[in-house]
């Protein structure tokens, strides 16, 4: 029974060896055709001399040349002038020389040597194919053409299965609209998608990008970037984590840290998403947005949940929706919504507004801030229906304050400086002497108040036309009566800084996001998320 069962798997155990021999022997090659065969030990010791039309066959691959030394024995081949090695109709190699292995299926073309694939031609001094592995690869300045674009490299590999070039030294792909350069970018020359790894450029006539891990399909011109990437035009740069681009229609979105630059305003807009239209000039930042604009030597911080800018220089209008928030050192603000606009430098504070002028806090129905259009500063303050002015008193627990029915106030140096109050107006103001002694209250009633401020305190206020006040000793004067009617202190909600104009949704919203860059940027094979506009070619073919 042991004799049996040895016996039986002896012989498959010869069975599998002779299978495995048979399939590791090498395909013969195999002389098809030439029109003069002699043996010249003296110029070719072991060759065969074949000329005229040679063709041989070897495994699906036809080699034909008008000479060739066929070494037998070694399954070898050397062949000259008018060389083609086809492989089906994938792929034509052509060279004045080459050499084949039959044993190894591999080939070496060099003189002239061109590659043809149904989709791209590989123009270049010498040329290596490895049968084996389907592979392509040439260590000398080489030219790829297709349909949409040139290419120039200093060494190369095409993957034949997966029509993919893969470049890892200077490659520069010239395409009508724009020029890439990279040292590792893959290119698939059927759906012509370019991925780049690394330092790379696009420049066209429009514009100039940069990334060190990006995606662009030349046939629909969309283009994905990720990592340290930004594309500039000639007023404004666009940067961000991950960037989506639409060459046809100008369009980018950009997601996490996202950051815009205007060049010509000065101005820059961040969040961590966004979406500019360059040809409308027009842009919308959301999550977290912030706009920042240079305003005689400081910056003003505007926040919304959205931001929108449109229009051309000239022309342009900024809109901030939703819990806007702002804040310049000097002033600051709260309102539901603003609107400015370029062509008449005037801001709207939309809903609710309320100015924070150094210590003092301004509302009222309507508010615009004015700037003038040469200088580009900030020229004068409209406030219109109900205005109130308000104050804390300087040593007490008491409130200055100033009440009417429109308020017009004029900038001196980019700070509040000269201000009248029309209508109605009427005014409680702690009085102090030079010892800052309080000497009483002062309640007054007049057609119109003015007030200056120096260095964003209440320095001077003037009562003009028809004017009638009692100074009532502390003591004399009801705590009720000494706040007017819709008194509202909201010193609580005033922005202190620039850190101030965000929420705590909004602060956590971006701690998120930081985290989630630094996650990624921490590993290296993060992968393309291509948006489906793309229509990823070149990853569905993988997968079948």
């Amino acid at each position: 029974m042991n004799k049996s069962l040895f016996f039986i798997c002896f012989s498959l155990f010869l069975i599998t060896s002779i299978k495995v021999n048979a399939q590791k022997t090498p395909k013969k090659i195999i002389v098809e055709h030439s029109d003069f065969a002699d043996v010249n030990q003296t110029e070719m010791p072991d060759a065969f001399l074949l000329t005229g039309n040679v063709v041989v066959n070897h495994d699906g691959v036809v080699l034909t040349c008008n000479k060739a030394y066929f070494f037998q024995k070694e399954n070898y081949i050397k062949a000259f002038g008018n060389v083609q090695l086809v492989q089906g109709d994938t792929l034509y190699l052509n060279s004045k020389y080459a050499e084949y292995n039959g044993n190894v299926k591999k080939a070496f073309a060099t003189g002239d040597a061109v590659m043809t694939s149904p989709d791209a031609t590989l123009s270049t001094d010498t040329i290596n194919f490895d049968r084996n592995v389907q592979e392509v690869f040439y260590n000398t300045k080489g030219t790829i053409i297709n349909k949409e674009n040139t290419l120039v490299s200093k060494s190369g590999r095409y993957f034949v299965a997966e029509k993919k070039f893969k470049f890892l030294t200077e490659v520069v792909v010239t395409n009508p609209k724009y020029v890439i350069k990279s040292n590792h970018l893959d290119y698939y020359s059927n759906s012509g998608h370019s991925y780049l790894f690394g330092p790379s450029t696009i420049t066209s006539a429009t514009n100039f990008i940069y990334t060190e891990k990006g995606f662009y399909d030349s046939k629909k011109n969309l283009a994905h970037f990720l990592r340290k990437s930004y594309i500039k035009y000639d007023n404004r740069l666009i940067e961000g984590d991950s960037l989506y681009y639409d060459r046809n229609k100008e369009f980018a979105s950009a997601t996490r840290n996202v950051k815009i630059t205007d060049s010509i305003n000065k101005g820059i807009i961040k969040g961590h998403y966004a979406e500019v239209f360059q040809q409308k000039d027009s842009m919308f930042v959301t999550k977290r947005a912030v706009a920042i604009n240079l305003v005689e030597k400081d910056s003003m911080y505007i926040h919304g949940k959205k931001l929108m800018v449109t229009g051309k220089e000239d022309n342009r209008i900024v809109r901030a929706f939703n819990n806007v928030r702002f804040f310049k050192i000097d002033m600051s603000g709260k309102c539901d919504s603003i609107h400015s606009s370029a062509k008449n430098s005037l801001t709207k504070l939309i809903g609710n507004p309320i100015l924070w002028n150094g210590e003092s806090q301004i509302t009222g129905d309507i508010m615009h801030l004015i700037g003038d259009n040469k200088t580009k500063k900030l020229d004068s303050l409209k406030v219109l229906g109900n205005t109130f002015i308000i104050s804390k008193d300087t040593l007490g627990t008491g409130f200055n304050q100033v009440k009417g029915q429109n308020l017009f106030g004029k900038f001196l140096e980019g700070k509040l400086h000269n201000v009248d109050i029309i209508k109605n107006a009427e005014s409680i103001y702690y009085s102090r002497n030079e010892a800052q002694e309080l000497i009483g209250i002062n309640k007054t009633v007049s057609s119109n108040i003015n007030i200056i401020f120096d260095n964003n305190k209440i320095q001077e206020i003037n009562f003009i036309k028809n004017v009638e006040g009692i100074l009532y000793p502390e003591d004399e004067l009801d705590e009720h009566d000494r706040k007017f009617k819709g008194f509202k202190w909201r010193g609580d909600e005033r922005i202190k800084s620039k850190d101030d104009i965000f929420t705590e949704e909004d602060n956590e919203y971006n701690d998120k996001m930081i985290e989630e860059g630094k996650k990624e940027e921490a590993e290296e094979n993060v992968p393309m998320k291509i948006r489906k506009e793309t229509l990823d070619y070149d990853k569905k073919k993988k997968k079948k």
